[in-house]
């Protein structure tokens, strides 16, 4: 069962899941997404703590009323929830924008952050990568009309068929982002961190002298297979993995999943550098 706490940050209170003991793992999720994503992600079983905060906004935390909103914010309210949680040391790992976020960490703490974990990357090092346009136009069409009539246009827009062609996974993601109960003040959540960037270089990221790795997956238009490469190549020593596409087969997709980051945090748990102090 995980373990459940509340951390206070600004006025936002922030939920963190706390699960297992062994190795700590710090494994943010997507936009849009919290600790259910993080879960079917992320392997279960022995010799793993992972600890994953809910974004402003996201899961069980709350917006607060602090704006803009970014990804400095973001990591810096994940370091909040590390000291909270008593970690000195920790693997940093996340998926989409959790991965933007982990890269923060391991480039700002590098003597606390021993191990990188990036899964499916969106970001590089640039503010507003074209990949992430869709969902800043989501967040335009709901700021502008509401959820209802946001989502009939852009269902009908040349932005929707060319995800129904091309990442259907996508397109599906994009639609769940109207449905959400609170997809009117959520939308500003997107529009901001859509416009945003990690806020680190490719000097940071050559600078990174950490066990790395890096997954990525084809027909996945908001998370481009480029990206991940790019980012692999960035960074020292990083390890590259492609995975089966979710839009193909999802539950072929986590399995590799779950098994490509086993294999890395094994590795990780039998390198004296990488255990927590």
């Amino acid at each position: 069962m995980a373990r459940l706490t509340t951390l206070l940050r600004d006025d936002a209170m922030l939920q963190i899941c706390d699960h297992g003991d062994g190795l700590a793992v710090v494994f943010q999720h997507g936009l849009g997404g919290g600790e259910a994503q993080v879960a079917q992600a992320f392997p279960p079983g022995p010799g793993l703590r992972r600890i994953t905060l809910e974004c402003r906004g996201h899961g069980a935390s709350g917006l607060g009323s602090r704006r803009p909103f970014s990804l400095e914010m973001f990591a810096d309210d994940v370091v909040a929830a590390a000291d909270e949680a008593g970690l000195d040391g920790f693997v940093a790992g996340g998926i989409s924008m959790g991965a933007a976020i982990a890269l923060r960490l391991a480039c700002r703490l590098p003597d606390r952050v021993a191990g990188l974990l990036l899964v499916r990357p969106a970001w590089i090092f640039d503010c507003a990568p074209v990949n992430l346009r869709p969902i800043a136009e989501v967040a335009r069409l709901i700021l502008g009309h509401g959820p209802d009539k946001a989502r009939a246009i852009f269902a009908q827009s040349e932005t929707a068929a060319r995800l129904q062609r091309e990442a259907p996974d996508n397109l599906a993601s994009l639609f769940g982002y109207f449905d959400r109960p609170d997809a009117a003040p959520f939308a500003q959540v997107l529009a901001d961190i859509a416009a945003d960037s990690p806020g680190v270089s490719a000097r940071d990221a050559a600078g990174l002298g950490i066990p790395t790795l890096v997954i990525g997956n084809a027909m996945d238009a908001v998370h481009p297979l480029s990206a991940a490469h790019m980012l692999a190549a960035a960074i020292p020593g990083a390890t590259f993995a492609e995975i089966h596409p979710k839009a193909l087969d999802s539950v072929r997709h986590f399995a590799e999943l779950q098994a490509e980051i086993t294999t890395f945090l094994h590795t990780c748990s039998n390198s004296r550098s990488l255990v927590p102090s």
